[in-house]
This record gives structure tokens, C-alpha cells and sequence, in this order.
């Protein structure tokens, strides 16, 4: 039976928690198989610099961190349930990929 993956990359984890659960939900009222939200592995994104603008002075360094988070979704090919996907608010910060499979 093909299937459509569904992947999901986000630095904010609660809207990315949101879809899965909007999904979720879909999956279940029009009863097709579904297998996820599978966790990937978090991308962490470092910058380090110096505090101080000018290089005189102590060094003290500010580090900073963005993680990426991601899900993967196969959801069993029906044409209902993939529209009622498509309509799935997605904010902006989450980068969606749906991608048919056989």
C-alpha cells in the first residue's frame, strides 16, 4: 500500500508538537494507519563570541544555542485524509516535507 512521510523540522518543539498532534488526530478520524511521530536526532547550532566589542579587557565569551528539532510521520495514502492534512495550519517557523513512497 503506498504511503505518504510527512517530515517535520522546527526550532520550536511546542508548535512542531502541535502538528503532530493535528495529524494524529486526523489520522484517527479517518482511521488510517499511521506510524510516528518518529524522533530525529536534534540539530544544535552553536555561536560563540566575545563580549567585548573592542578585544581590550577581560575575554569573556556569550555562547549561544539553537536546536533544531525533528519528526517523521508515514501516514497510509488515502485522499481524504492527505487533503484534510494540507489544510493543517502550519506557522512559519515549521518546515514541512511531504513526500509520497511506495
Amino acid at each position: 500500500m503506498p504511503k505518504a512521510r510527512i517530515s517535520l523540522a522546527s526550532a520550536d518543539i511546542d508548535q512542531l508538537n502541535e502538528i503532530c498532534g493535528a495529524i494524529n488526530d486526523i489520522a484517527g478520524k479517518t482511521k488510517v494507519k499511521i506510524a510516528g511521530p518518529i524522533t530525529l536526532p536534534t540539530k544544535k547550532l552553536k555561536l560563540t563570541t566575545r563580549k567585548s566589542p573592542d578585544g581590550e579587557g577581560k575575554a569573556s565569551w556569550e555562547r549561544y544555542e539553537m536546536r533544531v528539532h525533528k519528526r517523521l510521520i508515514d501516514l497510509g495514502v488515502d485522499e481524504r485524509a492527505l487533503r484534510l492534512v494540507m489544510r493543517v495550519p502550519i506557522p512559519e517557523s515549521v518546515n514541512v516535507e511531504i513526500e509520497m513512497l511506495d
